[in-house]
């Protein structure tokens, strides 16, 4: 029976060795080397765990392999990566079994990092639980602009990663705060000053 499922698995699945390959070692190992840092740095400002982001990060380079269209000269794959890398952290917030660890675990992080007193480790934990999860419930067009903004890109790298128009980033950047602060508003109310 086993043999059988296998059999009709590998009929519907094309072979390996008919499928060129996409990327040439050296040039996927450069494109790897280059970006690698940052969609990590992307990634750990959004979940707050490292590991995981990690994590995100390997599977966004697994995609990009598998991608042979990224395959460009014009400088569009580090774009490809940081959106990448932004949406699948968006759906990591998103699936609502999980999102209590990463919460959990960023608190652990903020435990351990220096602090006047406990009671300071506690607000920041729970401030950014709230950002968290605001993140999570708006556009993910609106959080991810966000999320790269406050990584440290800059309104051309922003420009290029979501490729739009250098003038319109500050304008988007001004749509996605309101988006933001009218959300965090409505889920916290009056509780705290944004």
């Amino acid at each position: 029976m086993i043999a059988e499922t296998a059999q009709s698995l590998n009929a519907l699945v094309p072979a390996r060795k008919s499928r060129p390959m996409q990327w040439p070692e050296a040039e996927f190992e450069a494109v790897f080397l280059q970006h690698y840092p940052r969609v990590v740095n992307v990634l750990m400002r959004l979940l707050g765990e490292r590991t995981r982001a990690e994590e995100l990060a390997n599977d966004v380079f697994w995609k990009l392999y598998r991608t042979p269209a990224i395959r460009d000269g014009d400088g569009r794959v580090g774009g490809w990566l940081y959106r990448t890398a932004t949406n699948l952290g968006i759906d990591a917030l998103r699936a609502g079994t999980r999102r209590r660890k990463y919460e959990d675990a960023a608190a652990r992080s903020q435990e351990n990092a220096a602090s006047a007193s406990p009671l300071d480790d506690m607000v920041r934990a729970e401030q950014c639980s709230r950002v968290r999860a605001v993140l999570a419930a708006i556009k993910p067009a609106q959080a991810q602009i966000l999320i790269l903004r406050a990584s440290g890109f800059s309104y051309k790298e922003l420009a290029d990663v979501l490729e739009a128009a250098p003038g319109g980033i500050g304008t988007m950047l001004s749509r996605a705060q309101a988006e933001f602060r009218t959300a965090y508003l409505q889920f916290h109310g009056a509780e705290e000053e944004l």
